[in-house]
């Protein structure tokens, strides 16, 4: 499997250009996604009320819409973001949070699948699975059970909704309506921190603003927000001492993640699916 352009060059082209990212997100984690932007070389901005965000959206690079916590006004001001990114061109990367959990999440996300055109989408394994009408165990948040065949769901998620599909879990998945790649980085550690998902997200919009292709971006924000997590697991952007002070070292790993050798893309991305 080859990318586009390598890892490195990838990262050299974020900071280049600067893509400006618009995250309607939630407010739990919407520091962290803010700062992530930042950090990979994107510019983040957070216009969240549907008087302006269309506006905002129509001049960016690229568009996060997240469902973490949903609200009547969140959902409309989501509404508004994508139908301007879908109008001006821009990417458009959906995270469907406990989709699955109740009834009003499975709504919003499916009008949102339904009503946009959405170019990536990022859940965990159930929430993907939930998406697709398959059996999927969600608590809250957390997908919860377990997903074997992963990766064909998520290629039957890329089939119904026309966007390339990011299933993460212990082994992330990417996956278009034709094939699917299994992702080999990240650390354990990853899951004591809350909110790697969200970051995950606007990691996947920021890398969209800055490539052509939207698979590539998918592979490669991926891949790289993974070694990222490696990098700080080995300590080598500091120390840590549980996972208050490994999410430092982890938002640091993202930032100075171009100033490390890292490994060839192939050497890590596996072909599991082709059709």
């Amino acid at each position: 499997m080859t990318l586009g352009m390598n890892l490195d060059e990838t990262l050299s082209a974020i900071r280049s250009t600067k893509p400006l990212v618009n995250s309607v997100t939630n407010n739990v984690t919407v520091g962290d996604v803010a700062d992530v932007t930042l950090y990979w070389g994107g510019l983040p901005v957070m216009s969240d009320d549907e008087r302006e965000v269309g506006d905002m959206v129509a001049g960016a690079q690229a568009c996060l819409l997240n469902m973490g916590t949903v609200s009547e006004g969140g959902e409309a001001a989501m509404v508004a973001a994508g139908r301007s990114a879908n109008d001006h061109g821009v990417p458009l990367v959906v995270d469907p949070v406990g989709v699955g959990a109740t009834p009003t999440r499975n709504r919003v996300a499916d009008r949102l699948v339904t009503e946009l055109d959405v170019d990536v989408l990022n859940g965990n394994y159930g929430e993907i699975s939930a998406l697709v009408g398959e059996d999927a165990e969600v608590r809250g948040v957390e997908s919860v059970g377990e997903y074997a065949e992963i990766a064909e769901t998520a290629v039957a998620c890329a089939r119904q909704t026309g966007a390339v599909v990011v299933a993460s879990g212990e082994t992330d998945v990417v996956a278009t309506a034709d094939e699917a790649f299994e992702v080999h980085a990240g650390h354990e550690m990853m899951g004591n921190v809350v909110g790697t998902g969200c970051m995950l997200g606007v990691t996947l919009a920021t890398f969209a603003g800055a490539m052509d292709s939207v698979r590539d971006a998918a592979l490669a924000g991926t891949l790289a927000f993974g070694l990222a997590g490696e990098a700080a697991a080995d300590e080598q952007f500091g120390t840590y001492a549980g996972p208050a002070s490994y999410k430092v070292t982890f938002l640091d790993a993202v930032s100075g993640l171009g100033g490390v050798d890292l490994p060839a893309a192939d050497s890590r991305i596996e072909q599991v699916v082709t059709n």
